[in-house]
């Protein structure tokens, strides 16, 4: 699912800086980001000229302005970006309007997916090892015993994992010992646990409804943010984590979210119209809360994508970075507000 609340911009001036005002994540080569290595042209790396030989004889001059080219607002390829979307969008009202608990499955793949995705980024840039087959076989566990066990089953498959964890990497000796089990317990949390929240909300009579006014929630909040902060974005929101995210975007995303819960919430769970605008609001805050934590922890292993699975999107991991902590307050609120029957 596009993460159309980190709004691209593809205003440059003759120096190459982006103007603050827009959000997202900052990209290696985004003027205000640090350089990081491996990426040519990042920030405060030099420019060599074509043709001009290597070491330090080589003349280190700015690229001149009309060369910088300008990038689409969305910031990647925007018709790729909306055509995975809808297929996305189209496979997961496929299942929910067939049979319901075949989003249970959607869930699992991409959780096993963005797992791999995740792992693989930490033991490439960072040398952490995440251990694999427990992380993999304790998330499905998390996800498929939510569905007849709750969150009890969810919980007592999360320690297991942690547990399993412990052992798995026991062989590998002390060295980077504890960071490797941080990590490995951090991806079972962030991915695995948070999904396993999504899929509780499938099973009662009325899942369809519950699951998509999650779904809808953070959609709207997304689209309201990317709209808002690219027609108006100029005050940054977080500027030492993602320098385009701003507080008109943020401003947008509160409208999105909050009609949105008002809507789902009394039209298709029978809730009432105050109950939808708080789901809407704590929507809203959660899912920029998962996008900040995804820029932040992109940036601090200086890469751009999580991956590059999804044309447009990058990879798994980078479109459930609002719906994971979105799932658990879904869960949290819906059942409050709609007891289970």
């Amino acid at each position: 699912m596009a993460q159309v609340s980190e709004e691209r911009e593809d205003r440059v001036d003759a120096t190459g800086d982006r103007p603050a005002g827009v959000s997202g994540t900052p990209e290696p080569g985004d003027a205000g980001a640090p350089a990081a290595p491996g990426f040519p042209g990042t920030a405060g790396a030099p420019v060599v000229p074509e043709g001009a030989p290597s070491g330090t004889g080589a003349a280190e001059t700015p690229a001149p302005p009309e060369v910088v080219k300008k990038a689409s607002k969305a910031g990647r390829n925007l018709p790729a970006a909306i055509g995975v979307g809808l297929l996305l969008g189209a496979a997961i009202i496929v299942s929910l309007l067939t049979v319901r608990f075949l989003f249970i499955g959607i869930i699992a793949i991409a959780i096993a997916v963005g797992t791999f995705e995740f792992a693989g980024v930490l033991r490439r840039v960072a040398d952490i090892r995440v251990a694999m087959i427990p992380v993999l076989v304790g998330g499905q566990a998390m996800i498929w015993l939510a569905w007849p066990f709750g969150r009890e089953g969810a919980l007592t498959a999360f320690v297991l994992t942690v547990l399993a964890c412990l052992l798995w990497r026991l062989p590998g000796g002390a060295k980077g010992y504890l960071r490797d089990i941080s990590a490995s317990t951090f991806a079972a949390a962030y991915l695995p646990l948070f999904g396993a929240f999504a899929a509780m909300l499938v099973p009662p009579h009325d899942g369809v409804g519950r699951v998509l006014t999650f779904l809808i929630g953070v959609v709207a909040s997304d689209t309201g943010g990317y709209i808002a902060g690219v027609l108006g974005g100029k005050h940054p929101m977080a500027p030492t984590i993602s320098p385009k995210k701003t507080w008109e975007g943020f401003a947008g995303s509160l409208v999105g979210g909050v009609v949105a819960g008002a809507l789902t919430l009394s039209l298709l769970l029978d809730g009432h119209v105050w109950q939808g605008v708080i789901f809407g609001i704590a929507i809203v805050l959660t899912a920029t809360l998962g996008d900040l934590v995804e820029s932040l922890i992109k940036r601090d292993l200086g890469v751009k994508d999580m991956g590059t699975l999804l044309p447009g999107h990058g990879g798994i991991m980078d479109r459930l970075d609002s719906l994971l902590p979105s799932a658990v307050v879904s869960w949290l609120l819906l059942s409050a507000f709609v007891p289970l029957g």
